[in-house]
């Protein structure tokens, strides 16, 4: 059976464990560049490791991925309406208002999401509408996000920083603390770097960087306060989603619980992991009649 650009493939060598797109073939022919279908991780590999999946096969995988991502999902809206109920309960406090007759209004954090896959991104900008989160998107290859990473935070001045896309370790280099072992992670190592000269305290600019399989060590030491992948592991298209959301709706009183964060994710403490962090939600008030018909 032969494989084209669009197939959706995966590797005998690793036990057929992720599914790719095959996006261009290199050498002739013998050689193809996938990108994950799920996971954000860019391979290459020699045409006879491929097996072609059939389309009932896919569709399978599909629904399994869609009940994780639902899953993910319910859990943060549990821990949403129980942050929500801790804010309630303060607020009543500070104003001896009862729950109806609440005067209060909320500020989630804001995003920029550098994302260097623009079907992963998409995917992205949907979450995060369906979380009522505000965000900036943009489509940058990795190799550019060092050089509108700057620009781009003084025009947008968002909360959250999100720099993402695809990467990959070389376990054929050897070195695991080595950037020259990785795709792209020196990449968000030097948008991180740039996003710390704009901001440097770690609770006024939030950062997440990193794909599949990146160097979490020096990300992390570059100045992001959440970085991929602990265990070179790969993580979920959706992933650096959950993480925006925490801190965008954990209050700036308190920090974000890191083990909370990494354990709902998809693809858990193995893939993400990340330091102490304050919130950036915020509690206002009085809520005006205005406010209420904008939906505040």
């Amino acid at each position: 059976m032969s494989i084209r650009v669009g197939d959706i493939v995966t590797r005998n060598s690793y036990g057929n464990d992720i599914f790719f797109t095959v996006i261009s073939l290199q050498d002739d022919g013998k050689v193809a560049i996938l990108q994950g279908l799920e996971f954000r991780l860019v391979a290459d590999a020699p045409m006879d490791d491929l097996k072609k999946i059939d389309p009932q096969t896919l569709q399978k995988e599909l629904e399994k991925s869609m009940v994780k991502s639902q899953e993910s999902l319910r859990l943060i809206q549990q821990e949403r309406r129980l942050m929500r109920e801790k804010n309630t309960y303060q607020q009543m406090g500070y104003t001896g208002r009862s729950e109806e007759n609440n005067v209060t209004f909320e500020i989630p954090g804001s995003v920029l999401h550098l994302d260097g896959d623009g079907r992963y991104l998409e995917k992205c900008l949907i979450m995060y509408r369906e979380l009522g989160i505000k965000v900036h998107g943009f489509h940058l290859m990795e190799k550019d996000m060092p050089t509108y990473t700057a620009r781009l935070l003084q025009k947008y001045q968002p909360n959250i920083l999100i720099l993402t896309g695809h990467d990959s370790y070389r376990r054929h280099h050897g070195d695991l603390a080595s950037l020259d072992s990785y795709r792209n992670s020196r990449y968000f190592v030097q948008a991180v770097q740039e996003a710390r000269r704009y901001e440097r305290n770690h609770d006024r600019l939030v950062i997440f960087a990193g794909a599949c399989q990146s160097n979490f060590e020096s990300i992390l030491d570059a100045g992001a306060n959440f970085a991929s992948s602990p265990r070179r592991i790969n993580i979920h298209t959706l992933d650096p989603v959950y993480i925006a959301e925490r801190v965008a709706f954990t209050s700036v009183r308190e920090t974000v619980n890191v083990f909370e964060v990494a354990k709902n994710t998809i693809t858990g403490i193995d893939g993400l992991g990340g330091i102490e962090t304050f919130g950036t939600f915020r509690l206002g008030l009085p809520i005006t009649e205005t406010m209420k018909k904008e939906k505040w």
